[in-house]
């Protein structure tokens, strides 16, 4: 993982509510175990026709989402199955954050610990980005992790919700084990000052 730096994009609208984990990455697509391709089978049978040709009037098909690194999605996103192939998918597409009012709670973890960071906006927040890309394909947002803000278009400057240890681990670029390696020192200064329990016990 790589340190997660503020940055700003185009946003590509998603206005679809309740897209599950079958929809971001079919089922058939899981018995990979390498995220290289994934990106290919994103959003794969919205995406593409019975003959695998890409479907222009989708989304990520137009020229518009080249180079996007946000993904602004309708209500309860994520929803479904676990499976880390989802994020996975975005991520390797290159989105960097999902913007929605509500996400699946497995989804969000999965997305947390794969340096894709799910930002939950109020209602009107949403809709004013939708209505905006709306107008101007090419109107931006800012992200700001460290301070938790999300800037819209006109400038508005949104605050969002992130727990305290994901927030330190996507800063910093390192998942659950990278953290716990990152305190050898501390474990073994914590180890040699207490007596094995066992050993003590014994004698």
């Amino acid at each position: 993982m790589t340190p997660f730096t503020n940055f700003e994009s185009r946003v590509v609208p998603l206005p679809l509510n309740n897209v599950d984990t079958d929809q971001i990455i079919p089922a058939r697509f899981l018995k990979t175990t390498s995220k290289q391709g994934l990106d290919k089978q994103l959003f794969c049978d919205w995406r593409y026709d019975a003959q695998g040709n890409p479907k222009p009037e989708f989304i990520l098909n137009q020229p518009r989402a080249a180079g996007a690194q946000v993904l602004l999605a309708g209500d309860n996103f994520g929803c479904g199955s676990s499976r880390e192939h989802a994020p996975w998918a975005l991520t390797q597409f290159g989105f960097r954050a999902v913007l929605s009012t509500s996400f699946a709670d497995i989804f969000k973890q999965n997305s947390l610990k794969n340096s894709l960071l799910p930002i939950v906006i109020p209602v009107d927040v949403q809709a004013e980005l939708f209505a905006a890309v709306e107008a101007d394909p090419a109107a931006v947002v800012k992200i700001d992790l460290a301070s938790q803000t999300l800037t819209t278009p006109s400038g508005r400057a949104v605050e969002f919700p992130i727990d305290a240890f994901s927030k330190h681990c996507l800063l910093e670029g390192v998942d659950e084990l990278g953290y716990i390696l990152n305190q050898e020192s501390a474990i073994k200064a914590y180890e040699q000052s207490h007596p094995a329990g066992i050993d003590a016990l014994a004698g």
